[in-house]
């Protein structure tokens, strides 16, 4: 396989996850806000800046008024924003262009369907009422897709690659999502006095990751701080978890460096690193200084993507 060809294979996984993430963080805040049980949180100024944090857009002004239509166009459909979701499914039909003869027909119909309903979703309507049929296609496209990966690719090393991409970016948008929140949970300042723990923006945060029902069934109680981060980060049974998607890199870099004792500059080295150093954290140890574990895991996690680039899709 050329490293090009590979490199289209891995972002085309990535900028679909990214797709998602970003879709349902919209739906998740927008309409979450309608049951804030705190002033702060109903607010519409609160949500939006809460959407610009999360895209890497953060308005640092509080005297400034945001435009509701003109947040929500910049997110979902405004191709001059390259964080836009509609510039995130440009690439992966142009990734899944560059990598045609290697994918399915069923994937790459699907990823091209996608990518005609975003082009052509009216943007008029997406303004002024489409935000929640927008978003809700955008997550169950890429739920297919990532069915069609699953079951239409020979899980070889197209396979490989693909999920490598899928895993990293998972990871990497959790964290973001982890991090966007618990700066929403410092504003509104919690649901009982000056505590965090307790905030409403835990609940919002795992409904975001589509791991609410299942973290209610795990732990059989209202979340709050510690058994958030524990599940979305330490739990290697939740699948929208940070170290199940670590494990998955690990189990699909190896299919890549088949070596039992990998060289200590290669990707599978640092990726068993990283998996060895998260495995054994536990969630008081996050909450204590949660700003300094977001940034070391996201640091590691580009130092995972720059790592894989470099060996496998240097070109």
């Amino acid at each position: 396989m050329l490293a090009r060809v590979a490199n289209n294979l891995f972002w085309m996984g990535r900028y679909i996850e990214r797709a998602e993430h970003l879709a349902r963080y919209l739906n998740v805040n927008y309409f979450s806000s309608l049951d804030a049980p705190n002033e702060l949180s109903q607010s519409r100024q609160f949500v939006l800046r809460s959407m610009m944090f999360f895209v890497g857009d953060p308005i640092q002004d509080n005297t400034v008024m945001l435009d509701e239509e003109e947040v929500l166009y910049n997110i979902g459909l405004n191709p001059d924003k390259p964080y836009s979701i509609i510039n995130n499914v440009k690439l992966a039909r142009e990734n899944a262009n560059s990598a045609r003869d290697l994918i399915s027909t069923e994937l790459y119909e699907a990823i091209n369907k996608f990518y005609h309903f975003v082009i052509s979703y009216c943007k008029d309507d997406f303004k002024r009422k489409g935000l929640y049929d927008f978003t809700m296609n955008i997550a169950e496209m890429t739920a297919i897709m990532r069915g069609k990966i699953r079951g239409t690719l020979l899980h070889d090393e197209v396979y490989a690659i693909t999920m490598l991409g899928i895993n990293l970016e998972r990871a990497t948008q959790v964290i973001r999502i982890i991090n966007s929140k618990y700066n929403d949970a410092v504003l509104a300042k919690g649901n009982y006095g000056d505590k965090i723990s307790n905030s409403f923006e835990w609940i919002t945060l795992l409904k975001c990751v589509e791991s609410y029902d299942m973290m209610r069934r795990f732990y059989k109680k209202t979340p709050n701080s510690i058994c958030t981060l524990e599940f979305l980060i330490l739990n290697p049974d939740c699948p929208r978890s940070v170290i199940n998607s670590i494990n998955q890199v690990y189990k699909h870099i190896k299919v890549l460096d088949e070596s039992k004792n990998p060289d200590k500059n290669s990707t599978a080295f640092l990726v068993s690193k990283v998996k060895g150093e998260y495995e054994f954290k536990y969630a008081e140890e996050i909450e204590e200084d949660i700003q300094s574990f977001i940034e070391n895991i996201l640091n590691s996690l580009v130092q995972i993507s720059q790592k894989m680039e470099n060996e496998f899709f240097n070109y």
